[in-house]
């Protein structure tokens, strides 16, 4: 298994709105198996080193998925974060992630995904002893090398042992992946009305469907979107904000605006000036 290739934006890394100078760590990235289809997306393995006094935040536009992941001093299971997920790398450490895929987090959790929007817990307190048993495996995989092929490779066994289980993915967690799928493929989705006439569902069966398996509301799957893809287009530059805004969709630039800004906390000029000064230095794409 073989991590991605680096040097350019997928569909992925548009979430992650990382400064061009960060150079803070190392981050491999795997797909999930075949078995784990609709229920696992990819593993993330970030090995950092920051030096001494300084803190390198890392901050991420999240997609509409649960995350388990095992650090040297934590292993947790997340819920969405409907705002700006940071997290601040300090000293040398690694980390093992798996990215679930919409359906996945209700299966671990064992009940809605209401009850962990913004917030994580304990990985055994939603696996028990499995989860305890992927903790002590993971941290074992990753003690000699964090950067080893090998070390990853058992790691990722882990999980796969400690989530095997849970599968099959039940007819209620594949439409709620094909919802997901199909607002974040199509910018023309603008909409609720649109996502509920694409699935045959009335409105308020398209809420319960993404509360129950995701923790939040329609309307937030598609300003995600739309930021992501806002986030995307500013980084590959240059262009008028203008015409960034009317391609996503919004009204007019003081909407678009007033949505960058509220979740990332800079304007999208700023984000987009951070970029375009590292474009002019001739430094390389982000990519991982």
């Amino acid at each position: 298994m073989k991590p991605d290739s680096p040097g350019s934006l997928d569909s992925i890394e548009r979430a992650h709105l990382k400064d061009p100078d960060d150079a803070s760590h190392v981050l491999y990235r795997y797909p999930a198996e075949p078995e784990f289809d609709g229920f696992l997306q990819r593993f993330w393995i970030p090995v950092w080193s920051v030096p001494p006094g300084q803190e390198a935040p890392q901050r991420v536009l999240a997609y509409p998925v649960s995350l388990v992941v095992v650090a040297r001093d934590y292993a947790r299971f997340y819920g969405v974060v409907p705002g700006l997920s940071t997290t601040t790398l300090t000293g040398t450490g690694w980390a093992v992630g798996v990215m679930c895929a919409p359906a996945a987090g209700a299966l671990i959790a064992g009940g809605p995904m209401t009850e962990h929007t913004d917030r994580f817990v304990d990985v055994a307190d939603v696996l028990g002893g499995a989860g305890q048993r992927l903790t002590g495996e993971v941290r074992e995989a990753m003690a000699a090398d964090p950067h080893s092929p090998v070390a990853h490779a058992r790691a990722m066994a882990a999980f796969r042992d400690a989530l095997r289980p849970l599968l099959p993915v039940d007819d209620d967690g594949l439409l709620a992946n094909r919802v997901v799928a199909f607002v974040e493929g199509d910018r023309e989705v603008t909409r609720v009305a649109q996502v509920c006439e694409r699935f045959g569902l009335s409105e308020r069966a398209l809420q319960r469907l993404v509360s129950r398996r995701l923790g939040l509301t329609p309307k937030w799957l598609i300003q995600r979107r739309r930021l992501q893809e806002a986030a995307e287009q500013l980084r590959a530059g240059p262009a008028a904000l203008g015409e960034v805004a009317a391609l996503l969709g919004y009204a007019d630039q003081a909407h678009f605006t007033r949505d960058f800004a509220r979740v990332t906390a800079m304007t999208p000029g700023q984000f987009a000036s951070r970029h375009s000064r590292r474009r002019e230095r001739g430094a390389p794409a982000d990519g991982a």
